[in-house]
């Protein structure tokens, strides 16, 4: 299974200490794509962050990218993550609530971190 990998997704690993691919492994994800404007935002955090932990973090996101399949999608991100999902059929790993509301209310599933320590998965509910 496909996932598209977010901004604060990607820093989770420096801020949390979290191995977000054994995790996503663990469950059944195994494409990790990150799209040309998630790339970019990391870019404008390591240079322009005034945290030094954002900033740590953002560069260790830039290395973690490498591993990554490098989808194009230029624009705000989370417009592009949202087009993306739903062209390539890829769930989305996130922690931004209102990313969050806004994919799944497109029947888009998101992965997230839980209690600063594991991922866990959410999918839109039916009624």
């Amino acid at each position: 299974m496909k996932v598209l990998l977010d901004t604060n997704a990607l820093m989770v690993p420096e801020q949390f200490g979290v191995d977000i691919f054994s995790e996503l492994e663990r469950h059944g994800y195994l494409e990790f794509l990150v799209p040309r404007a998630v790339a970019e935002e990391l870019e404008a955090v390591s240079r322009n962050a005034k945290r030094g932990r954002d900033k740590v973090a953002a560069k260790v996101a830039l290395g973690l990218i490498k591993g990554c399949q490098m989808v194009e999608g230029r624009g705000d991100a989370d417009s592009v993550l949202l087009e993306l999902a739903l062209d390539q059929g890829a769930a989305v790993f996130t922690n931004d609530k209102l990313l969050k509301k806004r994919l799944l209310s497109r029947g888009i599933t998101v992965v997230y971190l839980r209690q600063c320590r594991y991922l866990d998965i959410a999918m839109r509910k039916e009624f």
